[in-house]
């Protein structure tokens, strides 16, 4: 399976509940139809986008928290996008470890981030947020 693209899908469907205001499924639809998944990868698609957009707000808020000089507002919607995505895998997918979440954040970044600075964004971000989370851990 790759999980590398069905990433890219999940954000691409997320980015257009967010910013187009469309309804989950029909951005899953949509998202998919540019992909010849199995029925595994789609599952993992949707499981992705409607856990990442069910979790919005206590994901917003955990941005926000590690944000350096930043407002969420501020953010670009592809980089608020892929911090959610990696931050939803992170907290709510222990099958995959943070590191794997990170760098697949990372590639996406890459190649549909805003600016040059935005893998570099991302990554302060998400290195934050985890690294609090495991401090915590007993």
């Amino acid at each position: 399976m790759s999980r590398r693209l069905a990433r890219e899908a999940a954000f691409k469907a997320l980015f257009q509940v967010d910013i187009g205001r469309c309804r989950v499924k029909q951005a899953l639809i949509r998202s998919l139809e540019d992909y010849k998944f199995n029925e595994e990868e789609e599952q993992f698609v949707e499981e992705l986008l409607t856990g990442t957009v069910g979790n919005c707000e206590s994901l917003d808020q955990i941005i926000k928290k590690h944000l350096v000089k930043w407002e969420l507002e501020r953010i670009s919607a592809v980089d608020r996008n892929l911090l959610r995505l990696a931050l939803f895998e992170i907290i709510y997918r222990p099958d995959i470890p943070p590191a794997v979440s990170i760098n697949e954040a990372l590639e996406l970044a890459k190649k549909y981030g805003s600016t040059g600075e935005a893998v570099g964004f991302i990554n302060g971000v998400l290195d934050r947020a985890v690294g609090e989370a495991f401090e915590r851990e007993p």
